[in-house]
């Protein structure tokens, strides 16, 4: 089975946000028809952007390579018998990152980001009902290095999104040009 690259990052990609490599109008219109469908054809986005099919394939693997786009199949766990959803905020008694390296190995953590603010680690954990999450939660509270949890229980899903689209006109720096 192929390792979830975005999942549990490489050392390389790991640490603090840095600029964003600039994206140009066809790295945009590349992501913004995945968005939409995943499974489209590299000819048909073509058709859509106006460059070849190999340019449209070229910048598929670029993107990917970068860790700026992966194509995955999306579920919702409530569907999946996933019973139990939640946030917990860690507090640590130092660097955070050696606690958010071990939590970030586990399989019902699908999100770990070291944050700045009240908590400095923010752990989703997806469980199949709540004495799992509770062994979660007991398990994350005995890691050397934290000092303090505090959990937040999901009720019920409002909103969620994959479709942060491209920051055009967001300020970000967009390249001119085919390339």
């Amino acid at each position: 089975m192929r390792e979830n690259r975005l999942a549990l990052r490489s050392d390389h990609n790991r640490g603090a946000v840095g600029p964003a490599r600039g994206l140009d109008r066809v790295d945009q219109s590349i992501i913004e028809a995945l968005q939409k469908n995943g499974r489209e054809s590299f000819r048909r986005i073509a058709a859509q952007v106006g460059v070849s099919e190999a340019t449209v394939r070229a910048r598929y693997a670029r993107l990917c390579e970068d860790d700026i786009l992966q194509v995955t199949g999306v579920t919702n766990p409530l569907g999946l018998g996933f019973d139990a959803q939640a946030m917990v905020g860690i507090r640590t008694t130092g660097a955070p990152e050696p606690v958010a390296d071990e939590i970030a190995k586990w399989g019902e953590a699908g999100y770990v980001v070291v944050t700045a603010g009240q908590y400095d680690i923010l752990v989703e954990l997806v469980c199949a009902d709540r004495r799992q999450l509770l062994g979660l939660t007991n398990k994350i509270r005995a890691l050397e290095g934290v000092a303090s949890t505090e959990s937040f229980l999901y009720l019920a899903l409002w909103k969620q999104l994959y479709d942060w689209g491209t920051p055009v006109g967001n300020g970000a720096a967009v390249e001119e040009g085919v390339g």
